[in-house]
């Protein structure tokens, strides 16, 4: 389980990356790289959208409890 984590959060990171370089530059890495709008890429980018779910469900986990923190 440790193992899918880190592979989880070494993809969000790759895909947080991505979106750096579309939002500073409007160059997409992985589309440059496997094709725009081929399988690969859209494979990829499926990939990092459920490493995301991963990493969010288990930064929640950690937290001990999923309720909402009020302010005091």
């Amino acid at each position: 389980m440790k193992s899918m984590y880190w592979l989880a959060l070494t993809l969000v990171i790759i895909g947080a990356l991505n979106w750096g370089l579309v939002g500073l530059f409007s160059f997409d890495l992985v589309a440059t790289i496997l094709g725009e709008g081929s399988f690969l890429s859209r494979t990829v980018y499926t990939l990092v959208g459920l490493s995301a779910l991963v990493v969010a469900a288990r930064h929640l986990a950690s937290q001990g409890s999923m309720q909402p923190v009020h302010a005091k």
